[in-house]
């Protein structure tokens, strides 16, 4: 006997994935905020409007690796532990969000 597998694909739900991206962009803005908003007297050389490129990088890195972690524990790898892929997620989320503080504060913060 052989075993069949059912080859239906699951349908992405765009309200499951829309929730993932603003939790990931609501947590990038409160990382990042955690550093720009803690900053009293800014350094002149920055510009007045400085705080601007951290914030929209911080949060648009954090949707993306909402959405990475949102595919990754729930659809890719569906043949792998369930723990084990979320958290793979939680890792690459993490990392993306670390390289968009990076990219956000490049140039102010992290000289």
């Amino acid at each position: 006997m052989s075993q069949q597998r059912s080859l239906t694909s699951r349908r992405i739900s765009s309200a499951s994935i829309l929730k993932a991206v603003i939790t990931g962009a609501g947590i990038g803005i409160l990382v990042i905020s955690f550093f720009v908003f803690g900053i009293d007297k800014p350094n002149p050389e920055w510009g007045q409007y400085w705080r601007i490129k951290p914030l929209i990088l911080s949060s648009l890195m954090g949707a993306i690796g909402g959405a990475f972690f949102y595919f990754t524990a729930n659809r890719i790898f569906r043949g792998m532990n369930n723990t084990m892929a979320i958290l793979l997620g939680m890792v690459a989320y993490f990392v993306i969000l670390w390289l968009g503080v990076v990219m956000g504060l490049d140039g102010t913060m992290w000289d």
